[in-house]
């Protein structure tokens, strides 16, 4: 059994969550609802796909930083 992660923001409507370890994303209604769709979707792609050898389970660390924004980034990536 592999652990993986799961990244589950909100959207609009529906959460959506992200498995960064093999880049597969799934949503649903209610959280419990899209990590199911995200399991199942992760079991499938890996029952096509294969596990990828490159997946680094132990490599992965989730982390929170902040940044300031400023006027000039804003207008020249717009």
């Amino acid at each position: 059994m592999n652990n993986l992660t799961a990244l589950i923001r909100k959207g609009d409507k529906q959460f959506v969550a992200l498995c960064p370890e093999i880049d597969v994303v799934s949503q649903g209604y209610t959280i419990e609802e899209t990590m199911k769709n995200l399991k199942e979707a992760v079991e499938l792609y890996i029952e096509e796909m294969g596990f990828p050898e490159d997946a680094k389970l132990e490599d992965t660390f989730i982390v929170k930083f902040n940044i300031e924004t400023n006027g000039k980034t804003s207008t020249i990536v717009r």
